[in-house]
């Protein structure tokens, strides 16, 4: 278990440095800047170096530690809680940049450079985590190098069932993200960090479960088995198609495409007030004629 302890350490390790970007940057550069930049590639880099040295304990570890996917599992769940809990508004995941710009929650230039942040955040991560495998501090470390030259393609089923799974991923995904999005984040997070952790379960053994392009073409495009074009397919349009059912489920529309609501109907929020019908004019004549009869017909004194 001493190489799980040093994967832990690493996991904390790294989340204080990224941490300590967000606060230096959030010092030093505008508003802007920080939300679209900094705060991107600081949580891309936390994301990938995590979620490369969990995928090493999930290949390794049944057979090179004695620990199941349990552990694993377990580490993911909580990690994933980290991450919410610390990222400050990061999604460090394009398909949830791109949802926002489809919302109108975010323009042209902002989207490109949160696509541009998270690519060199995921980089960045994958080049950290390589270094520190190649210090060997465990004997995880050291069995991963040995077969990093015979990485292999984590599509392992039909390319058209590969694409439908990280598409259903990202769907059920992106859904419980518009249905706590409002959500104090006391629940937020660990609703979300269960949700990719089932996710994950369910999902891994057919494709890695990935459903963030980003991640996904740092960890698997470089190994053999598939062309670039089958991994576009299973791990950029699979979870882009994704997003837009769950926008299209939870919403009705595509606000930047079209506004019109193509599955629920507009109800207005206020009520007119019904007009009051007043008896015809007519029909009280009679009465006052009666009134004034009945007046006529006392005795007078």
């Amino acid at each position: 278990m001493a190489g799980l302890n040093v994967s832990i350490a690493f996991f904390f390790l790294v989340v204080g440095v990224c941490q300590g970007l967000r606060r230096l940057s959030k010092r030093l550069l505008s508003p802007g800047a920080y939300s679209c930049l900094a705060r991107e590639l600081a949580g891309s880099l936390q994301l990938c170096t995590s979620c490369l040295e969990l995928r090493m304990l999930l290949e390794i570890g049944p057979w090179g530690g004695g620990f199941g996917p349990d552990v694993v599992l377990t580490l993911l769940f909580l990690l994933f809680a980290l991450h919410g809990a610390s990222f400050d508004g990061a999604s460090a995941n394009p398909t949830v940049s791109l949802q926002e710009f489809l919302l109108l929650e975010s323009n042209l230039a902002a989207t490109a450079a949160k696509l541009l942040a998270q690519a060199a955040g995921v980089g960045t991560g994958w080049a950290v985590t390589k270094l520190y495998w190649s210090w060997e501090l465990t004997h995880f470390h050291l069995i991963q190098n040995l077969i990093a030259s015979e990485c292999s393609s984590s599509i392992r089923t039909s390319l058209h069932h590969a694409a439908f799974v990280e598409g259903t991923c990202s769907f059920l995904f992106h859904l419980v993200l518009f249905k706590l999005c409002r959500s104090h984040p006391i629940y937020r997070v660990p609703a979300l960090a269960a949700t990719v952790t089932f996710l994950t379960y369910v999902a891994e053994p057919f494709t890695g479960a990935f459903f963030n392009p980003a991640l996904a073409a740092v960890a698997t495009f470089r190994c053999s088995g598939n062309s670039f074009w089958d991994y576009v397919q299973v791990y950029w349009l699979g979870p882009f198609a994704g997003m837009l059912a769950a926008l299209l489920l939870y919403q009705g529309n595509i606000p930047r495409v079209f506004q019109k609501n193509l599955l629920y109907s507009q109800k207005s929020k206020y009520k007119i007030p019904k007009a009051r019908v007043e008896a015809p004019a007519e029909d009280n004549e009679p009465r006052r004629k009666r009134k004034g009869q009945k007046g006529s017909s006392e005795p007078r004194a």
